[in-house]
């Protein structure tokens, strides 16, 4: 399946849950709600590849279930609240899903969080294209300042 480009690809470690991901993530996201009912937790605790085997998942969807690989599920079209219920299934609060999507421990992602969050600097774009926008933003709030000041 091709994917189209579009400029929120550029943005480092985010995959924005749009039309096309939420098609593409259908299988994998009816799985994750399916963790909801405590039979089809326990169904999948005791095979998780036979469990699989009811939802027509990808084969990198399926690999990233079984890896618990987070952010490859968010990548092939998983929605965050849901792939949610499998880390609950296995017994992970929020945080802690957050901390390993991040490459950290719970206790520093909460010290980033409680100061602010991820730094804005080299999280903004992968290309670098958003220096361009600041150098832009900057101009336009100047000229705004200037405009602001003339009507006195």
């Amino acid at each position: 399946m091709a994917v189209d480009q579009h400029d929120y690809d550029d943005i480092p470690g985010t995959f924005v849950f749009d039309a096309e991901r939420s098609r593409r993530g259908y299988h994998l996201n009816m799985f994750c709600m399916s963790l909801m009912k405590e039979e089809n937790r326990s169904a999948f605790k005791a095979n998780e590849a036979a469990y699989l085997d009811k939802f027509p998942l990808t084969a990198e969807q399926r690999e990233a279930v079984l890896k618990r690989d987070y952010n490859r599920m968010l990548e092939l079209g998983g929605n965050i609240y849901f792939t949610a219920k499998l880390g609950a299934t296995d017994g992970h609060s929020f945080q802690h899903m957050a901390a390993v999507m991040t490459s950290s421990t719970q206790e520093d992602y909460a010290k980033m969080m409680l100061a602010g969050g991820r730094p804005i600097e080299g999280n903004r774009s992968k290309s670098g294209t958003d220096k361009r926008a600041k150098s832009k933003r900057k101009s336009k709030s100047k000229a705004r300042s200037k405009a602001g000041s003339k009507r006195g």
